[in-house]
């Protein structure tokens, strides 16, 4: 490609300086607009006044974007109560959005700047029929390290990013995964005591992150935080994962920060609901 035919590309996509965020690039009224959007998406209704106040916008201006924004489907008005809610075509828009994003997609460049941060390779899985899929890997550059390629299946008892996703089951689904897969011992570390494996999805959930502590591979430590969606559900996992020279347990806890930020990061990016 030539150069005039890629200026010609970048120019039917973004003009040229489109990375210049300052003022002078920016509709005011559009901002504002947003704004009013934005907070009345976060509540079950508002009155104007409120919507007003809480924005800090004159009752004027806030009504002439509500009424701009309920011609574009995007609010209506609930006349009984006297209040604004968020409208059908804004759920449509956002349909639109979940069609075109792709978990994997989404994940690669969080994935590599994970790997980059914590300096070991990062992982993403998601479950299908009670074992963990690896879907995507950035790996690290270290000649010794961790290795599950796209299409690899592990046992969820015995998987950081499985017993991340376990610890966000409710009680009737956690009862089918293990009748599923059973607690099969990998290790002399695996949890195959169902009392055990219990307490530490409860521990995983308290601190948000699961850690595989040589359960599946001897000399392998497995960091991993959830992935949620818009309904809250956990739908996948990030992990790291590296040798036990490397990843050692006084580092697990400044390991598990990145991982934790990496998962909400990707959580945000799909257009979900992070854990509190």
């Amino acid at each position: 490609m030539s150069p005039a035919d890629s200026s010609q590309r970048r120019q039917r996509g973004r003009p040229r300086g489109w990375h210049d965020k300052t003022e002078q690039n920016t509709i005011k009224s559009l901002d504002r607009a947003m704004a009013v959007f934005d907070h009345l998406s976060q509540g079950p209704g508002k009155a104007l006044t409120a919507l007003a106040e809480e924005t800090g916008q004159s009752p004027a201006t806030v009504y002439r974007i509500l009424i701009t924004l309920e011609g574009r489907g995007l609010v209506e008005f609930e006349p009984q109560e006297q209040l604004w809610h968020i409208g059908p075509q804004a759920f449509v828009i956002g349909a639109r959005f979940l069609r075109r994003t792709s978990l994997v997609e989404r994940a690669r460049p969080i994935l590599r700047w994970l790997m980059e941060e914590t300096g070991e390779t990062a992982n993403l899985g998601v479950e299908r029929e009670t074992a963990v899929l690896f879907v995507s890997q950035v790996e690290t550059p270290a000649t010794i390290r961790a290795f599950f390629p796209p299409g690899t299946l592990s046992p969820m008892h015995a998987s950081g990013i499985g017993k991340a996703l376990m610890a966000q089951m409710d009680k009737p689904r956690l009862a089918r995964v293990l009748r599923g897969r059973g607690l099969e011992a990998f290790t002399q570390h695996t949890l195959t005591d169902p009392a055990l494996l219990g307490a530490d999805l409860a521990a995983i959930r308290r601190r948000g992150y699961a850690l595989d502590d040589e359960e599946k591979n001897e000399g392998m430590r497995c960091i991993a935080a959830p992935v949620f969606d818009m309904n809250g559900e956990a739908v996948a996992g990030i992990s790291v994962s590296g040798p036990t020279s490397r990843v050692r347990r006084e580092d697990v806890e400044r390991l598990s920060r990145p991982v934790i930020e990496a998962a909400r990061d990707l959580t945000k990016a799909i257009g979900g609901e992070p854990a509190d």
